[in-house]
């Protein structure tokens, strides 16, 4: 771990209470002010146990930060600094919009976990691709993904992910389709086999003539069987570059924090088995056909190994940092070298799938 990281932690540390002790919106407001004036980061994290390949893209190492962290692009270019191998900013929308009513945010730190009913609140995508462009010019050295999604009161909502593709594939190495946010009313009805064919179709017809843009969807852990059937013969058909499992869950298993009945999207140490479940049956459902990456409840190394060796070609992380401080990225990637050597491993992406 870098010498910045380590400090970063050990300020973490001495600020946490007060940070706990603040309303969980202003708190994250407040880290991205702080974030925003870094230089912009010019090295990675990396080593050639971490390299590894997706979907013809080089990460630097395979542990990337999730959506929500970074909804409007304001500080991709710092997030390097904290060991994350790539970074994906939004979810963003065609149009601002200011997403549900506040309170919407709660720590439930008895639990290590996150409830969120954000409702994608983002400036924007014309704001946000200024930003991207200036950080185009100036470059980054890991790999960009940009999270594309529908306005609540969006008439068409496939529409709407046409239009983000075609405003912002041209300033990002991949574009995920994010149809997995329990917070706005019928999204997650885009997961229907019908419904999700067409999506695709419009999100491919949406991008430049000839572009070989890589496209993720992102998907929910409330899934039966018959749904990840569905999705993979989906995904393998239009050809995605991989999926994305999973996003925050509906379901509330047993927690002890007093803000357990909020409504909203849980993510951190209750997703954790879930997400690993859903994995593991997105990779029997594909028959290893279909790269996958993992998010949900990974606050260690060795769960990151664990969905690695599950099938997972990469990783995302977000809830977890408000328990482990801001060099969780960095750890977790010195964890999964030292992890791939010890089992034997020339590379982290030879582990990929091993389990089964």
């Amino acid at each position: 771990m870098s010498l910045f990281t380590s400090l970063a932690d050990a300020a973490y540390a001495l600020a946490r209470p007060i940070v706990h002790a603040t309303d969980g919106e202003a708190a994250h407001n407040l880290t991205l002010a702080a974030l925003q004036p870094m230089p912009r980061a010019r090295h990675a994290l990396t080593s050639p146990v971490l390299a590894t390949e997706l979907a013809g893209l080089r990460f630097p190492n395979p542990v990337g930060l999730a959506p929500g962290f970074d909804k409007d692009a304001r500080v991709a270019h710092a997030m390097p600094y904290f060991g994350f191998g790539f970074v994906e900013v939004g979810t963003l929308t065609p149009l601002p919009q200011e997403g549900n009513l506040r309170p919407r945010l709660f720590r439930l730190v008895e639990d290590r976990a996150i409830i969120n009913r954000m409702g994608f609140n983002n400036g924007g995508q014309a704001a946000a691709a200024e930003r991207i462009a200036c950080l185009r010019r100036h470059g980054l050295p890991v790999p960009l993904g940009i999270n594309i999604g529908a306005n609540k009161d969006s008439t068409d909502r496939i529409a709407d992910y046409a239009k983000g593709a075609a405003a912002m594939a041209p300033l990002a190495d991949y574009l995920t389709v994010n149809i997995s946010s329990p917070n706005t009313p019928g999204l997650r009805a885009l997961q229907d086999k019908g419904a999700l064919e067409a999506l695709l179709d419009g999100v491919a017809a949406a991008q430049p003539a000839g572009a070989t843009m890589p496209v993720f969807l992102k998907v929910a852990p409330d899934l039966e069987p018959a749904d990840i059937d569905d999705i993979v013969a989906v995904a393998l058909d239009k050809a995605l570059a991989a999926v994305i499992v999973s996003n925050t869950t509906v379901a509330r298993p047993a927690l002890a924090s007093r803000h357990a009945a909020e409504a909203g999207g849980l993510s951190g140490a209750p997703l954790t088995e879930l997400a690993l479940r859903r994995l593991r049956d997105f990779r029997a459902a594909s028959g290893g056909r279909l790269p996958l990456i993992a998010a949900g409840g990974i606050a260690s190394a060795s769960q990151a190994w664990e969905r690695i060796r599950a099938g997972a070609s990469l990783v995302q992380i977000y809830s977890a940092m408000v328990y482990e401080g801001p060099g969780l990225a960095g750890r977790i990637a010195r964890g999964l070298e030292r992890l791939a050597v010890r089992d034997g491993f020339a590379r982290v992406s030879d582990a990929v799938g091993v389990e089964g």
